[in-house]
């Protein structure tokens, strides 16, 4: 059953290096307080596992947290390239990153075979590429009924699934609305997973096309109003353009990077 701790007790408490983190969120919800509490608790060699890996990644991987990226799309959306993950991936600073592609289709399938506790998923995507024999977790099957080939992808079973959402009630019980990705299979398909919320409520009132993700199946369940900025959190917060702008500026220069991590996580404690 989860418990509701603090966000670094959260982040204590599940992520340790070297582990298997994903952190899900699609264009809102997205958990960057959660990401800047683990880059403040100098968590390292983490393989990131994000199907739109975009600020709250970079930001991790130029503070020095990641070992590898699992991805299907990266970038910082409507303005351009992450920089701090093409220093990473080109320059090797602050280390190397190892870097493993899928599409969008291959990781949500991976996703929903985790959280179905099945070995591997199936789907028409990849074919025609060559990316069963350049990626790990891809490979062509033959289907025993028709013949057809096929791909199959490995489930996705990260140590550490971490979301943010609107809120939840005092027994843990997470809902959340809107866009909603695939928070609740990354959660089901992992071993441990933090949920980051705008406000802990009596009761989950009803609303319209919410997730509702039991206690029993988070481990903790963090308080952190605003915790998706400079994404949002629908009907709690609006979307940041004018950072998601500035980043591009921010995240050129290593050292101008390294002073916004200092004043604006290191700094910073919730």
């Amino acid at each position: 059953m989860a418990e509701i701790v603090s966000l670094a007790e959260a982040i204590a408490a599940t992520i340790g290096d070297g582990d298997a983190v994903a952190m899900e969120g699609f264009t809102h919800l997205i958990p960057h307080a959660a990401g800047h509490e683990v880059i403040r608790q100098r968590r390292r060699e983490l393989t990131l596992i994000r199907m739109t890996p975009d600020i709250i990644y970079d930001q991790l991987i130029g503070a020095g947290c990641a070992r590898k990226l699992v991805f299907s799309w990266a970038g910082n959306p409507g303005v351009g390239s992450l920089h701090r993950f093409r220093d990473a991936v080109e320059h090797d600073w602050p280390g190397p990153l190892e870097i493993e592609e899928h599409s969008h289709a291959g990781m949500a399938n991976r996703y929903a075979a985790g959280a179905s506790g099945l070995p591997f998923a199936i789907l028409r995507g990849y074919r025609g590429t060559s990316l069963a024999t350049r990626t790990s977790g891809v490979a062509e099957i033959t289907c025993p009924f028709t013949g057809e080939r096929l791909t199959a992808v490995a489930a996705l079973r990260p140590d550490v699934a971490v979301i943010h959402a609107q809120r939840a009630d005092r027994l843990g019980n997470v809902q959340y609305w809107g866009i909603t990705g695939v928070q609740k299979e990354a959660v089901l398909a992992a071993a441990r997973s933090v949920a980051t919320v705008e406000e802990v409520v009596d009761v989950l009132d009803p609303q319209p096309g919410a997730v509702v993700l039991p206690s029993w199946a988070l481990s903790f369940v963090a308080l952190a109003p605003g915790g998706a900025h400079p994404s949002y959190a629908l009907d709690y917060s609006a979307r940041d353009n004018d950072f998601y702008l500035a980043w591009d500026a921010i995240s050129r220069d290593r050292d101008r990077f390294g002073a916004w991590l200092d004043e604006n996580v290191y700094q910073v404690s919730r």
